[in-house]
């Protein structure tokens, strides 16, 4: 998982702040409402708070504003620097889901991240965070998924009429999850979890792990 996409990281580090503003119409839709998603992934962690695939630090910057144990894991080089430029004073790891130190935390967040692993992974991604969290802890992360399998052909058949060749690429490249898949991964390891939909793609899942 380290270096599977760290090319898409490195061409996408100038302009990932771009993309999310709505600049790039075929991206539109993916990031619409971004801000209040960053906001509300903000809202429901608890601090300690590790942040994967912290980026550019568009989520990082409100989760400072809410807690004050925060730490950021990206590992991008150049992702990075884009970080620590931004916010110097910030704790942050080179890791992944698959590979960090966070024994304190008591929450686990991400925003469009958590597709770069398998279903495989994100298992064995949950089981890590589960070993680390204490009771009520919860794992927080906002998504692009889709409800099934015909529904995620049939958006990347939308993409394609619609010429945003980019976008169906990258649907059909990366991991991204059917939501039972997803369900299963957090009951079957004692979390309480919802999933809420912000636009087409994107949902908010919360996990919450529960006491024995």
């Amino acid at each position: 998982m380290t270096v599977r996409f760290m090319d898409v990281f490195t061409e996408w580090a100038s302009s990932y702040d771009d993309t999310v503003t709505g600049q790039d119409p075929e991206y539109k839709e993916v990031f619409r409402r971004y801000d209040e998603i960053l906001e509300t992934v903000a809202e429901k962690a608890s601090s300690p708070v590790a942040e994967f695939g912290a980026g550019t630090g568009n989520l990082t910057q409100r989760l400072l504003a809410r807690h004050e144990q925060v730490l950021a894991i990206e590992p991008s080089p150049e992702m990075r620097d884009i970080l620590i430029n931004k916010i110097p004073a910030l704790a942050v790891q080179d890791g992944h889901f698959l590979s960090f130190e966070a024994a304190e935390a008591k929450s686990f967040v991400s925003t469009y991240a958590f597709h770069h692993l398998t279903d495989e992974e994100k298992g064995q991604a949950v089981d890590l965070m589960a070993a680390i969290l204490p009771a009520d802890g919860k794992i927080v992360y906002a998504d692009t998924m889709f409800v099934s399998e015909t529904a995620r052909l049939e958006t990347i058949a939308e993409a394609k009429t619609q010429g945003f060749d980019n976008l169906a690429e990258d649907l059909e490249r990366e991991f991204y999850p059917l939501i039972p898949v997803m369900e299963q991964i957090f009951t079957s390891r004692g979390f309480d979890v919802t999933f809420t939909q912000y636009n087409h793609f994107v949902w908010l899942v919360e996990a919450e792990k529960m006491g024995e």
